[in-house]
């Protein structure tokens, strides 16, 4: 059986789910579970974007118009990987002060493995979480490009509560190809 809360309801309509098995392992492993959890009780108290799931799926959908109109040649199957575990260490920067990028690329792998991906998969999804705040990403045309884009432009800055307390360098990010 498909895991399903409202959140992910998308993800569970089996036309959807067609070759995303990989996907649907990664959001029902313990893991990934635990560590979304552990960003939620980190961010209890934050006022501004929150990392969880509703953030990593809205990446994961931005990333994916983006593939579909610009043509670029990454597996739909991929790109959600990374956008679902692009941020799962972030509780691990209140902790200790590991930046975010490094502790997702570190947690993801395992999640990965178990999931059925390939080392090279692995290797290639580790490395856009890695570089997914290095602005030097930004003009990339592959999964790091994309997954940095899809990132920045999943904050809806202009409706936010907190937009003009907010000092991110990317509020109100462009998208260029």
């Amino acid at each position: 059986m498909l895991y399903c809360s409202r959140r992910v309801a998308l993800l569970c309509d089996p036309h959807l789910m067609k070759n995303m098995q990989k996907i649907q392992k990664i959001l029902t492993n313990p893991d990934f579970k635990a560590y979304v959890k552990a960003n939620k009780a980190a961010e209890k108290k934050r006022k501004y974007c929150k990392h969880n799931l509703a953030h990593f799926l809205d990446v994961a959908r931005i990333g994916y118009i983006t593939i579909l109109e610009t043509g670029f040649k990454i597996d739909k199957e991929i790109l959600y990987a990374a956008a679902l575990l692009h941020d799962i260490g972030r509780f691990r920067q209140y902790e200790d002060g590991t930046p975010h990028e490094w502790a997702s690329a570190q947690l993801c792998r395992p999640i990965l493995r178990d999931a059925g991906f390939s080392e090279a998969e692995v290797n290639a999804i580790a490395e856009a979480i890695l570089v997914h705040r290095d602005s030097a990403t930004k003009k990339r045309k592959d999964l790091c490009g994309v997954l940095f884009n899809a990132d920045k432009l999943s904050r809806n800055c202009t409706s936010c509560k907190m937009n003009e307390k907010c000092d991110w360098e990317h509020k109100n990010a462009e998208f260029t190809t």
